[in-house]
């Protein structure tokens, strides 16, 4: 199966790169590093979203109503509806990712290439079609389902995130974007590494102490009627007891379990099936919030740019506001694990809080907003 990255990565030509760099007013340099870090974060964000049902249909139904090949959007750059392609594609983007989570993104990326968060955001409703489009035509060129487009994502997030660069994986990890996909696996794979190195040992010690110990068994016994192939069995079968009894121990203690779902920002832990109401996921929602408050908040240094913030900051209270409204519908069990991820998540939202507040001419500006965020948050940690 053809790898996704390099199948969108065709259609962005050096043609094409610097007619977006153009339309961008980018140095060319800078534009094709934006756009090689933007390509495979945006993939890893559909498969995030088509990681649950409800994300899927989205994505079916995105890629359903996406109109042109790639070949025929790329032409819309440097031309006159280049400004509708952008607000057509951050549009699609939005309602795939969530309003706060495109913005992070963007902004992430921005920050990466040296470019501002609005170029970022343009250049991303640029590019979202493009790869859109070009997940539409692997999907009908192969005969791929609903099920089948998510399964080729899904197979291919080691891929997809080895191709983001080092340095913006570490900032989209920061923002909570990708770390569920990366280094939760990565950390993962190497405790069950350790954990099978310390199994291997443990069974070596084991057969090294349950032959020691029929020897001297052998030696003593007194009754000639065990004949040692019953020997042999008794010890084996101690033997498969105790390795398969320490195999289990290793890896409960060692290996965390595998998220039922992937969040789509990763910011304060796996998503549980159980915190889907009504086709949208609580955890997801959380994330989202979570992350775009954690940009938002460390940008604030004085008063215009706590004006500026304003907007961001109520959009994330209204986002916990829609959980808390969903959340009554949640089990006792998923109450619980949503109260969890909220506390989880808490302190370091009050830091910058903090922070802010102190901050000469920001904080007045900024007061009304956070003091609505907290007891936000505080509403939704006792719930």
């Amino acid at each position: 199966m053809a790898n996704l990255v390099s199948v969108v990565m065709q259609y962005l030509t050096p043609d094409m790169i610097a007619k977006i760099a153009s339309a961008l007013g980018l140095d060319r340099n800078v534009a094709q590093k934006a756009i090689a870090g933007a390509i495979p974060a945006l993939l890893a964000s559909f498969a995030d979203v088509g990681s649950s049902p409800n994300g899927a249909r989205q994505l079916t139904n995105t890629l359903t109503q996406q109109s042109g090949s790639p070949e025929n959007l790329k032409n819309l750059i440097g031309g006159s509806r280049q400004n509708s392609l952008a607000e057509t594609g951050s549009t699609m983007l939005s309602g795939l990712f969530g309003g706060g989570t495109l913005d992070t993104m963007a902004q992430t990326i921005g920050k990466f290439a040296g470019i501002s968060e609005g170029t970022s955001k343009s250049m991303l409703g640029m590019l979202g079609p493009v790869v859109l489009g070009a997940l539409g035509q692997q999907q009908r060129s192969t005969g791929l389902d609903a099920s089948g487009l998510v399964s080729l994502l899904t197979s291919q997030k080691d891929q997809i995130a080895a191709a983001i660069p080092s340095g913006l994986a570490d900032q989209l990890s920061a923002a909570g974007l990708i770390d569920g996909a990366t280094g939760g696996l990565r950390s993962g794979s190497a405790a069950a590494s350790a954990a099978g190195g310390r199994v291997a040992e443990a069974s070596e010690r084991t057969i090294s102490r349950t032959g020691q110990a029929a020897s001297a068994m052998a030696s003593r016994t007194a009754v000639p009627q065990w004949p040692y192939w019953l020997v042999a069995a008794v010890v084996l079968g101690g033997l498969v007891w105790f390795a398969l009894g320490r195999s289990g121990e290793d890896t409960v203690a060692e290996v965390s379990p595998p998220a039922t779902t992937r969040t789509a920002t990763g910011t304060v832990g796996a998503a549980p099936t159980d915190l889907t109401v009504g086709g949208m996921n609580l955890a997801n929602q959380v994330n989202s919030s979570v992350g775009s408050i954690r940009t938002v908040l460390p940008g604030i240094t004085d008063a215009a740019s706590a004006q500026d913030a304003l907007p961001k900051l109520r959009e994330a209270t209204a986002q916990l506001n829609e959980v808390s409204s969903r959340a009554t519908q949640l089990s006792p069990e998923g109450k619980s694990t949503l109260v969890k991820l909220i506390v989880a998540a808490t302190p370091a939202i009050n830091q910058m809080c903090d922070k802010v507040l102190a901050t000469p001419g920001a904080g007045a500006i900024a007061k009304p907003a956070i003091d609505e965020l907290r007891g936000k948050l505080d509403a939704l940690a006792r719930s």
